[in-house]
């Protein structure tokens, strides 16, 4: 079950005995955590009908004995434990799990995965409500951070779509921050721009990876040295790992170009897991360059990858690197 749905019938007042949230994305998990802890019962009925545990610091005993106590003031008792791996001996939750009290709704966060093989696994997925999180593949990023900004009733450029996103990267819990802060400042626009996300979030619009990534795909050395320099003035804003990581995946998507098969842009756009409206840029980039032009440059992004966290490389900075890295990647040597 997703966790939208998980909500979805919350708010409807359907509850199940048992919710189980595991996986490798804790953004959902603690989504549906925040609701039952804040929403599920009233203010007022949450001082006396609310318990919330601790994996690290709880017992199992002391969940299992508060799962079984009654409601005071409300229908239902909800017991929480949120950061549930860290719980010692959690397979002893199992007696409770296969029989639970119906007054009583136990949300258990945990942050990973339970080894399915077991016996306890094979409880939990029978008799509670499952919901397991996978990372959002950074090729839809993205959509999902485009929805974000539909629900709240904005709209956002296709720019400042991008440079949130590599900005922030795969961390759901802070692009959804982010653009919460964007739609409180730009409230009467209901649009939020790249003007705006240089103003309220510190990103520049001239000098960031996305630009840097649009200079070296048009060999445009004037430009792309503009931006290191800014980088190197502005290390917190870009460090080198992530402007190499930004880099690395937009020439790999641009590799692909050459196996794809078919110059329809619609299905090289799926193929590569990209919006439409950049197939031309990528395309041109892989005229740019050729195919053993973006195979070296690969290599050398590897490469630099490498002396950037110290690997054959003793003292050279990072914007000295990025320097080295575009004259060798323009003049592909």
């Amino acid at each position: 079950m997703a966790a939208e749905k998980i909500i979805a019938e919350w708010e409807k007042e359907i509850f199940k005995p048992i919710y189980w949230l595991e996986g490798d994305e804790p953004y959902f998990i603690d989504k549906v955590i925040n609701y039952a802890e804040h929403k599920i019962l009233k203010k007022e009925e949450s001082e006396f009908d609310l318990t919330i545990f601790y994996g690290r610091d709880a017992n199992w005993i002391d969940i299992i004995n508060a799962c079984k106590r009654y409601p005071m003031f409300s229908k239902m008792q909800v017991v929480i434990v949120k950061e549930a791996q860290h719980l010692k001996d959690i397979t002893k939750l199992e007696s409770y799990i296969n029989n639970p009290l119906t007054s009583t709704v136990l949300v258990v966060g945990y942050k990973g995965k339970i080894d399915g093989r077991t016996k306890f696994a094979q409880a939990i997925k029978n008799k509670a409500e499952y919901l397991s999180t996978k990372k959002i593949n950074d090729n839809d990023l993205a959509f999902w951070a485009n929805n974000i900004v539909t629900q709240l009733g904005f709209t956002i450029t296709q720019k400042a779509l991008i440079l949130l996103i590599e900005h922030i990267g795969n961390d759901l819990s802070r692009i959804e921050n982010e653009i919460e802060k964007l739609s409180v400042n730009v409230k009467s626009e209901k649009k939020i721009t790249e003007d705006a996300i240089e103003q309220f979030i510190g990103i520049s619009k001239k000098y960031n990876s996305f630009e840097l990534q649009k200079a070296l795909g048009k060999k445009d050395f004037t430009k792309a040295m503009q931006i290191i320099d800014y980088f190197e003035k502005n290390k917190d804003d870009e460090p080198i790992q992530r402007v190499l990581a930004t880099l690395y995946s937009f020439f790999s998507k641009v590799y692909s170009i050459f196996s794809v098969g078919t110059t329809d842009k619609k299905a090289i756009a799926a193929s590569l897991g990209i919006p439409v409206f950049f197939i031309d840029e990528y395309v041109q980039v892989s005229h740019n360059y050729g195919y053993q032009g973006i195979e070296k440059n690969l290599l050398l992004l590897y490469e630099y990858n490498l002396k950037s966290i110290g690997i054959n490389n003793i003292s050279t900075d990072g914007a000295a690197l990025m320097k080295e890295l575009v004259v060798k990647m323009m003049n592909n040597v």
